[in-house]
């Protein structure tokens, strides 16, 4: 380009340079109004964080009583239903205890019928007693009537009689009330002895069902540890098993964030495991009884001359819709982001007295009723 002069080469890039930073400062400019639009009527109402990790139920099994493993049926990352086996114990000696607790309970059983005779057996016996002593006494009597005609030797012969007869009586008395004191106020069925037998029985076939345990709820095996052959005690940890139909989100916000955060408020979760291209939706479920430090297991002591002031977190629950769980399962301690609508502020910062978190599990081969089918078919075999 061609200049009429020197001075007018030199203004044109000053001008040019002039109107690009009048470009830019404009572009700032509308970039700032526009930030400030979306903060204003946006980004406000939502609370965000990082600070947030999948939870779930871990369902320990464990063995109830000392067994020796004899076999597995589930292995980590193995996918189980409620009722499935996984592992097995051996029975021997629980099936041994089980037998004989069904003998005790018989024994038990004709034991009872037993006292109960004996209480008819002492009635007859203080019956004839009781003769016995009438007898003694008449011969006693028409004795002391007869006079000289009874030689004194006979007469203590039918006194001594009198008080045998009167000691016989009173040592089957007592033999009738003891007898009585066994069977008194109760049948066979009540008998003490037989609900101890009963009781025995119980625990017994308790102890059988435990030598099978059993997934108590759907979800995945993880943890397993236990290995074939292995002798393990009561309360050992073997396996544990993760529902992930059911798991949700501690997110962990700044106290800051909770000023308009109520339960029931909407929120999107994004998992790392699925980057941004998978949204759940989710809602607060319930915030933190406290801050994490509050509950460590050493809390801080800020009542020290060098304090520092440190933004807390509170853990807040959130809730996840279980059929987007299904389609994209999430592992528990998995990290995902958690955004928090707290446009609608009418709910309440602490979660209603009635909800609950339950999860009921499968008790495995133990059933009460056929337990009491036998008790009953045990007791009428024998009290016949």
């Amino acid at each position: 380009m061609k200049y009429p002069n020197q001075e007018e080469a030199a203004a044109d890039p000053q001008s040019a340079r002039r109107r690009w930073l009048t470009i830019l400062a404009a572009v700032v400019v509308v970039g700032a109004v526009v930030y400030g639009l979306y903060w204003l009527l946006y980004a406000r109402h939502f609370e965000s964080t990082d600070d947030a990790y999948v939870g779930g139920d871990i369902v320990s099994i464990t063995s109830r009583d000392p067994a020796t493993v004899v076999a597995l049926y589930a292995d980590n990352t193995q996918t189980v239903r409620r009722g499935q086996l996984l592992i097995a114990f051996d029975p021997s000696k629980a099936q041994a205890n089980f037998d004989a607790a069904k003998a005790d309970l018989a024994r038990a059983v004709r034991a009872t019928r037993t006292n109960f005779s004996k209480v008819d057996q002492f009635r007859a016996q203080v019956n004839a007693a009781r003769v016995a002593l009438e007898q003694a006494q008449s011969d006693y009597r028409r004795r002391q009537t007869a006079g000289d005609s009874v030689s004194r030797e006979e007469l203590n012969h039918a006194r001594d009689a009198v008080t045998a007869a009167q000691a016989n009586l009173k040592a089957v008395q007592s033999g009738l009330a003891q007898a009585q004191a066994a069977v008194q106020g109760t049948n066979v069925d009540t008998n003490p002895d037989v609900l101890a037998a009963i009781a025995q029985l119980r625990a017994a076939a308790i102890t059988l069902s435990h030598m099978k345990l059993y997934a108590p709820v759907d979800g995945v095996v993880a943890q397993r540890t236990v290995q074939v052959g292995q002798q393990v005690n009561a309360g050992t940890p073997l396996m544990a098993v993760v529902p992930l139909s059911t798991v949700w989100v501690d997110a962990n916000f700044k106290e800051g964030q909770l000023e308009d955060m109520r339960v029931g408020q909407p929120v999107d979760v994004t998992a790392d495991i699925y980057g941004g291209g998978v949204t759940f939706h989710g809602k607060v479920e319930g915030l933190g009884a406290g801050s994490g430090s509050a509950f460590a297991l050493l809390p801080p002591q800020n009542a020290s001359g060098n304090w520092i002031k440190i933004v807390q977190r509170v853990p807040v629950r959130i809730a996840l819709d279980p059929k987007e769980l299904k389609d994209h399962p999430l592992r528990v301690g998995l990290s995902v982001d958690a955004e928090v609508d707290v446009r609608d502020t009418s709910g309440s910062t602490i979660s209603a007295p009635g909800a609950k978190h339950e999860v009921r599990g499968y008790i495995g081969d133990y059933s009460q009723a056929s337990i009491d089918r036998l008790i009953r078919q045990i007791i009428a075999d024998n009290r016949a």
